[in-house]
């Protein structure tokens, strides 16, 4: 496993975060490290509601159990998070 460091952009916040992320993790496991930074300071949280993670521009989410290494996401590449 390698770190990678990913540009994530989470809905509603109003600036894209650089985070060190394994590439044996999940997309929901890099939700909840990118969450960490953001709900509650930036961004109210939503309850009941499903984190996913989408490539920037990509009209559908990754699959939860998509690890960042099966997504093939490059060093410093961005990653959309958002409340389904």
């Amino acid at each position: 496993m390698a770190t990678i460091p990913l540009a994530t952009n989470f809905d509603g916040d109003f600036v894209l975060k650089l985070l060190p992320i394994d590439s044996a993790n999940t997309m929901d496991e890099l939700a909840a490290a990118a969450a960490e930074n953001v709900i509650g300071i930036h961004v109210h949280d939503q309850p009941g509601k499903t984190l996913r993670v989408r490539k920037q521009g990509a009209a559908e989410p990754y699959a939860r159990a998509t690890t960042v290494a099966e997504a093939a996401l490059e060093p410093t590449e961005c990653v959309e998070i958002y409340f389904e």
